[in-house]
Order: structure tokens, then C-alpha cells, then sequence
């Protein structure tokens, strides 16, 4: 899942240049308690001025290409587009104590940019260009359940972030369909690197939590694997891919099962590129799938999601 920025120093710092995310670190028990803690008034309306006008700038561009695009995956890609040249951005839903709903509209780490993406894309289908229905689709894809309760409520881990939405009817994952292997390994890689994560490498009840979560991921995982479609057997399936489809990039990483993420890219020639957050140059697309997995160190394949045109 999305990278924390404590982890880019760290022993992957290639893998990180040149993909650009892992797992996020914060605070918060787990399971979540029986409450659900709603968004507060404040989360519904833009942080700031500039945020404003960019929601709005993005949403009406959004309107004017809705009828130019039969999918939501491909108004996902219209408005990712939009979004091209915004600088990576790390760490940024972990600059707060207390986990809340956090929005950056000028810049992305690549699943942030995703998750924009999607719920400003969710929004335009619903006939809803407001800020607060944006905010509040975000929280839906962001926390498990849909519901913010907390760190451990966020997902973490991207193949959890697919199953659960997934469950909510939000996405299709694409794994029996495309093929490929299955991923049993072990998703430990938060534990593992505990000093790695300022918010629980001396707090040992947050560390519980993480360790927690893994175990309970990796129980399910052992129940129902994820395949994935190995990196020199990508391009055999673009036929089958589509604009907007959410790509994670499967990872030989220890304990880690996606280390980037991003949009599959569809060129009018039947090409298939990925458009997504680069460390290096922020949103960008590259131009072939395929190309792109077998050049970044540790990425193996890649597990897809189609998104649904669900409010």
C-alpha cells in the first residue's frame, strides 16, 4: 500500500526511486471498537482555498469529457491526465497524530492519486460535484469497511485495499479471469521493519496492532489467494485490460505483497501504459505496461481491479 516516508531512507531506496510506495504508518487499536467515528464537518469542505479551486477545476473538466467516455475507468484516466506533472508527494496522510481524513489535490503518492482519481470519477457518475460527496467517497475507499475508525482501520496493504473494495461492490478484481499465479507469501512487512515507522517503533501496543492486522491479512490470504499475472506475460493481456483499470505491481520484497501502484494507460493503438504517481516525476504515464514492471527492481507482475461505475 502507500509508501510511509520514514521507509525511503531505508534499505529498498532504489525500489522506492524508482517505484514509489509501501506501506503507511500512524496510530490506532485494531480491530476497530463497534463506534464508528464520522467525518467531522471540517473534512467536508476543502482544507484550503487552493484545494477548492483545484476539486473544482478538475470536476468541471470532469462534466464537460463525461460523455466522451462509456466507463469509469476511462473517465478515471480523463481526469488522472488532468492531474499530469503534480509532483510525488510522500507521507502525506501521516502528518497528523490523530488519524483523519486527509485530501492533497497538489500532488500524489501513487495511491492517493488512485484513490482522487476514483472517487472524483465515482462522484461525476452519481451526478455529485460536491466536495463533501468527494470527501466522503474517499473515506469509503480509503478505511476497511468504508468507515474511519482509526489507523488500523486504513488499509494498508493494497491487495487488502482491493479486497475491500471489492466487498463494497466498488471493484471487480480481475485475477480468475486474467490467470496467472497465486501470491501466498507473507505480509509482514510493517512489523518486520518496526523502526522503520516513528508512530508505533516504541509503542508496543501500536506495534500489537500491526502485528495483528498482518496475521489476520495473511490468514485470509493462505484462504483465498491472490493471482497475479507475472511481469513477461503482462502484454499477452492487454487485450483484456481497459482505461482506468487499477494496477498494483506485485513485489518479491520480503513481507510485502504491492510496492506501486497506478492506472492502466490505454493508447488508441491497443497499447497499454501505466499512468501513476513517479517518485521522480510526479504524475506521469509511461508508455508500456509491460515495459515499465520488468525495468523496476522487485516487481514481478501485477494484480488488477476494474472499477465499478457504483456512487
Amino acid at each position: 500500500m502507500p509508501v510511509a516516508r520514514s521507509l525511503v531512507p531505508l534499505l529498498f531506496a532504489a525500489t522506492l526511486l524508482a517505484a514509489g510506495c509501501e506501506p503507511r504508518s500512524d496510530a490506532a487499536p485494531y480491530p476497530p471498537s463497534d463506534t464508528t467515528v464520522a467525518l467531522p464537518d471540517s473534512a467536508l469542505s476543502p482544507p484550503d482555498s487552493a484545494t477548492a479551486r483545484r476539486f473544482a477545476s478538475v470536476m468541471a473538466y470532469g462534466q464537460r469529457q463525461r460523455g466522451k467516455t462509456e466507463s469509469i475507468g476511462g473517465l478515471m484516466q480523463t481526469l488522472g491526465t488532468r492531474f499530469e506533472g503534480a509532483p510525488y508527494l510522500e507521507g502525506t496522510l501521516d502528518t497528523v497524530d490523530t488519524e483523519t481524513l486527509v485530501v492533497r489535490l497538489d500532488g500524489f503518492d501513487c495511491v492517493t492519486f488512485i484513490e482522487s482519481t476514483f472517487a472524483m470519477a465515482r462522484g461525476l457518475v452519481a451526478g455529485d460535484t460536491t466536495y463533501a460527496g468527494f470527501a466522503r467517497r474517499l473515506a469509503e475507499q480509503r478505511y476497511r469497511d468504508g468507515r474511519l475508525r482509526g489507523y488500523c482501520s486504513r488499509l494498508h496493504y493494497f491487495t487488502e485495499w482491493l479486497a475491500d473494495n471489492e466487498a463494497r461492490g466498488l471493484v471487480d478484481r480481475l485475477g480468475d479471469t486474467l490467470g496467472g499465479r497465486s501470491l501466498t507469501d507473507s505480509l509482514n512487512f510493517m512489523s518486520t521493519h518496526r523502526s522503520a515507522y516513528d508512530r508505533f517503533a516504541t509503542n508496543d501496543r501500536l506495534f500489537g496492532c500491526v502485528q495483528e492486522m498482518e496475521e489476520t491479512l495473511y490468514s485470509r490470504q493462505q484462504q483465498n489467494p491472490v493471482r497475479y499475472v507475472p511481469q513477461d506475460s503482462i502484454r499477452a493481456v492487454y487485450d483484456e485490460l481497459r482505461a482506468g483499470d487499477i494496477v498494483g505491481m506485485v513485489t518479491s520484497i520480503d513481507g510485502l505483497d504491492v510496492s506501486h501502484s497506478g492506472l492502466v494507460y490505454a493508447h488508441e493503438d491497443g497499447g497499454r501504459g501505466l499512468l501513476h504517481a513517479s517518485l521522480s516525476d510526479g504524475i506521469v504515464v509511461s508508455p508500456d505496461l509491460q515495459r515499465y514492471v520488468q525495468t523496476i527492481d522487485h516487481q514481478i507482475g501485477i494484480v488488477v481491479a476494474r472499477p465499478r461505475p457504483t456512487p
